[in-house]
């Protein structure tokens, strides 16, 4: 997830962490065959702002870095 760029869309595939910050996480509704948008980044790039079900939280890239997405490609015509 750290890498997408700001709009991106993608799916939550995985979420790697564990003990409190997995739990975390997860109660936080990112959960693996979640749609995401990227809505925005901090000026130094953390934390990331994420909108997934509706609403927008914001992520700690340490968090970030434990959610893997599968990323939407844009179709070309």
């Amino acid at each position: 997830m750290r890498e997408m760029s700001n709009n991106q869309e993608g799916v939550i595939k995985k979420v790697a962490a564990t003990g409190d910050m997995g739990r975390r996480i997860r109660e936080m509704g990112m959960v693996p065959e979640t749609s995401i948008q990227i809505q925005g980044r901090a000026p130094l790039k953390d934390p990331v702002a994420v909108k997934l079900r509706g609403f927008v939280l914001t992520l700690r890239n340490n968090e970030a870095n434990n959610i893997f997405v599968e990323v939407d490609v844009p179709e070309t015509e």
